[in-house]
Parts: C-alpha cells; structure tokens; sequence
C-alpha cells in the first residue's frame, strides 16, 4: 500500500533500513501473478507458482489461450477479476512496472531474478554483504530459483493473443521496460 511504501523508502532514505528489491522481467512478472491470483482466488492457495500448476510451458500456453479474456482482465486490474478479494486493489500492468522502476533508484540492492539462476551463490552473496552478516560469501551455496527466465518469450511464440498483448503495450509501458533493463 501506499502508505507502507512511503514508509519503507523514508526509512531508507534516512538510512535506517537498507531496502533489497528482487525483480524479473515484468511479462514473466505478470504471467506468475496471473497464475498465482487464479490459484489464490479459486483455492485459497498460497504456495502457487507456474511450475506447481503446469507440467511444462506448452500446458501454461494452452490455459493461456483458452482463458486469455481473463488474463486480459487481470493485466488491466479489472476489479471484477479481483472481487473476491479483501485488501487493496492490484496493480494494473503498466501501474505495477511503474512500481517498479520508481523501486529500483531507492533500493540499496537491486537483483534481477534472472541473475539467480545463472549463479546464485553470488547473488545470494551480495544480500549477504548488504546484511553485514559475518560469513565467508565463498562458500554460500545456493540452488538456482525454480523458476524459468524470459518464459515469457516462449508463451509468445506460442499464443498469438498474447504476443498481441506485448506488441500493443502502450509506448510509456514499453519504454519503462527497458530502462530497467529489459529487452521488448
């Protein structure tokens, strides 16, 4: 909410807190919340990611297709999409990558997800190090997240209404992508 973010960036500007923002591409962004929405909403369940729900990116690719009015809803931050939900509203897609290139110039740390699957161990080490904590960083070990990066580029491929999606992504939209370093 609002309110906390303000907060947590005043605490960080006065450095009182140190602010470590995790983030990926924000269509990979959009395809696991839309998921996890769907689970939480339907089931109550928290624990929901892409690979708990779908064998493989081809079954993602056909739920997307034969659900996509849905999806479409949920990128737009339809309330209807949203209404039995308690709690404040989520983030339109072009609000939520917004978030987070307004994130980015505060945090202290900013990690790109997709870094961690290419060698968490030195990821994990620079929280570390923000942390201060006193411990050898060379010899963390860490498994890479369970998650697939640039997932996004195969459901593209794969689903026309959704590569229709990214290429009619509003000009503002698009550009805030790439200035957090991301390619369109």
């Amino acid at each position: 909410m609002p309110s906390v973010t303000s907060r947590i960036l005043e605490a960080v500007r006065a450095r009182r807190a140190d602010l470590i923002f995790i983030y990926r591409h924000p269509l990979d962004s959009l395809l696991t919340n839309w998921v996890w929405w769907r689970a939480n909403l339907r089931n109550k369940s928290m624990a929901t990611v892409i690979s708990t729900v779908y064998k493989n990116t081809g079954d993602l690719c056909a739920d997307l297709e034969k659900n996509f009015p849905e999806f479409e809803s949920f990128g737009k931050g339809d309330p209807a999409f949203f209404a039995t939900s308690l709690g404040p509203r989520f983030l339109p897609f072009p609000e939520f990558v917004e978030e987070t290139e307004l994130f980015l110039p505060a945090a202290t740390l900013a990690l790109r997800l997709e870094d961690f699957a290419i060698d968490p161990a030195k990821e994990l080490s620079k929280i570390v190090q923000v942390m201060s904590i006193d411990h050898d960083v060379n010899r963390l070990q860490a498994a890479p997240p369970n998650t697939k990066p640039y997932r996004y580029l195969a459901v593209a491929e794969n689903v026309p209404r959704f590569r229709d999606y990214i290429d009619g992504l509003d000009t503002e939209t698009r550009e805030r992508i790439e200035r957090i370093g991301y390619e369109m």
